[in-house]
C-alpha cells in the first residue's frame, strides 16, 4: 500500500512536469510591432488680423467750476439793497448788481468834484486871457525876447494841471460811485453769501462767493499708458472747440445722465504723490441745456482714443503670464511672443504683437506647451472675440 502511494505521487509529479514542458515549448512566439508616437496634443486656437482701433480710455473725477472768486467791497458803506437773488444757489447775469453799498457819500463826492472841475476851468480860462494880453504889451514894447513869467507861462500850465487833477478827481468819484453796485464779470451762481441787508462793509470785506455756471471742468488722473493711447503731451492746450471728445456719466436724482465735453488741456507735471497725469475736461453748459452739470457731482468719463494700427482683439484667457502669446504658425507648431498690451478688461484684451502668415493665437493650455512643439489647433467658437 505504501509502495502504491509513493508510485502515484511520482506519477502526477511526473504528469505535471510533462504538461508544463508541453506549455512552455508550444506557446506562440511574439511578433515586434513597430513604435507609434503619441498624437500631438490638441490647443483651441482664434484666428486674429490686426486693424486700426480707437481705444477709450476710462477716469473719473468731480466737477469744478472753471472760475469761482469772491466779490469783495472796494468802497466802505452801509448795504442798502440785495437783490432778490443774492440767496446761495441763485443764478445772476454779468454785471448784475446783487448788493448796493449806500452811495450818497459818494454821490455827494462826485458832486464836489465836478465844481472843481468848473473852478479850475474857470482858473484856466482867466490864465489864458492873461497870458494873451501879455503878449500884446510884450510886442508893443518891440523887443523880440520875451520872459516866461512875464508871458504867465508857468500860470498858464498851473492852470492846466489843476484842471487835469481836478478832471481826475471828477473819474475817481465816478468809479467809487460805481463801485457801490457790486456784481460779478460772468454769469454764474452764488455759492454762499456774507453779507446781508443793513450790514456795514469796509473796502475788502467778502460779500459772497460765486462761480461760473457756464463751463465746467473735471480734472482726470490718467497712468502713462493712458495717456499715451490719447497722445497727450505735458502742457497740451487744445483750440476752442478742438481736443478729444469726452463723455461724462453720472446719476442725479436716481437717474443715470450723460454730458459731452472735450480735454481742454493737461496739467504741467505729474502728481507728485500718484505719480499719475492730470488732464482737465471742459463741459459748456450751453451744449447741455436739456440736463447741466452739478457742480460737485462725481462722474465717470470716457475719452475717445486715437487711432492706432496693428491692434489685435484677443479673449483675455489667450494673454499667458500677463503679456506673452501663445501663437501657432501655419505650419502648426508652437512659439512664444512678448505683447504690447494696450489696454484689456474683464473679457478683451488689445494688444500689439508681430505676426507671420498664417498665425493663430491659443486661448488655452499654454502652460502645457513650449517653443517648438507641433500641435493640432482647434478653433475655439466660444472664445472669439
Amino acid at each position: 500500500m505504501q509502495m502504491l502511494r509513493k508510485f502515484m505521487g511520482l506519477a502526477i509529479l511526473t504528469a505535471g512536469a510533462l504538461v508544463a514542458a508541453a506549455i512552455f515549448l508550444l506557446q506562440p512566439t511574439p511578433e515586434p510591432r513597430p513604435s507609434q508616437a503619441p498624437p500631438p496634443p490638441r490647443v483651441p486656437v482664434i484666428e486674429v488680423a490686426p486693424s486700426t482701433l480707437s481705444l477709450p480710455v476710462h477716469s473719473q473725477g468731480t466737477v469744478a467750476p472753471r472760475r469761482e472768486i469772491d466779490l469783495v467791497a472796494e468802497v466802505a458803506g452801509r448795504v442798502k439793497v440785495v437783490a432778490d437773488n443774492f440767496v446761495s444757489g441763485e443764478f445772476f447775469t454779468a454785471g448784475e448788481p446783487l448788493v448796493q453799498v449806500d452811495p450818497i457819500n459818494y454821490e455827494l463826492a462826485l458832486v464836489r468834484a465836478r465844481g472843481r472841475v468848473a473852478e479850475a476851468e474857470q482858473l484856466l480860462a482867466t490864465e489864458q486871457g492873461r497870458a494873451r494880453q501879455a503878449k500884446r504889451e510884450w510886442r508893443d514894447l518891440g523887443n523880440a525876447e520875451a520872459n516866461a513869467l512875464f508871458l504867465r507861462e508857468p500860470q498858464l500850465g498851473a492852470a492846466r494841471a489843476a484842471l487835469a487833477s481836478a478832471k481826475a478827481d471828477v473819474r475817481q468819484a465816478e468809479l467809487d460811485l460805481a463801485k457801490t453796485r457790486i456784481g460779478a464779470p460772468f454769469d454764474g451762481r452764488i455759492r454762499e453769501t456774507y453779507v446781508n441787508l443793513g450790514q456795514y462793509v469796509s473796502p475788502g470785506s467778502r460779500v459772497a462767493r460765486v462761480f461760473d455756471s457756464q463751463v465746467v471742468e473735471v480734472r482726470l488722473p490718467l497712468t502713462d499708458a493712458q495717456v499715451a493711447l490719447l497722445d497727450l503731451p505735458l502742457g497740451y492746450r487744445a483750440a476752442p472747440g478742438e481736443g478729444p471728445r469726452v463723455t461724462l456719466r453720472g446719476t442725479v436724482a436716481g437717474q443715470a445722465r450723460e454730458w459731452q465735453g472735450r480735454i481742454a488741456r493737461t496739467e504741467a507735471s505729474l502728481e507728485t504723490r500718484t505719480r499719475m497725469y492730470q488732464v482737465i475736461a471742459e463741459v459748456h453748459q450751453s451744449e447741455n441745456m436739456n440736463q447741466p452739470l452739478v457742480v460737485g457731482l462725481f462722474v465717470r468719463a470716457q475719452i475717445d482714443g486715437r487711432p492706432i494700427a496693428d491692434v489685435l482683439q484677443v479673449p483675455r484667457t489667450a494673454l499667458y503670464k500677463h503679456q506673452t502669446l501663445v501663437l501657432v504658425g501655419a505650419d502648426n507648431i508652437v512659439r512664444f511672443a512678448e505683447a504690447q498690451v494696450l489696454d484689456s478688461n474683464e473679457n478683451l484684451a488689445w494688444v500689439r504683437v508681430p505676426l507671420r502668415a498664417g498665425d493663430r493665437v491659443a486661448t488655452g493650455r499654454q502652460g502645457y506647451l513650449q517653443p517648438g512643439v507641433t500641435v493640432e489647433p482647434v478653433i475655439d467658437a466660444e472664445a472669439r472675440p
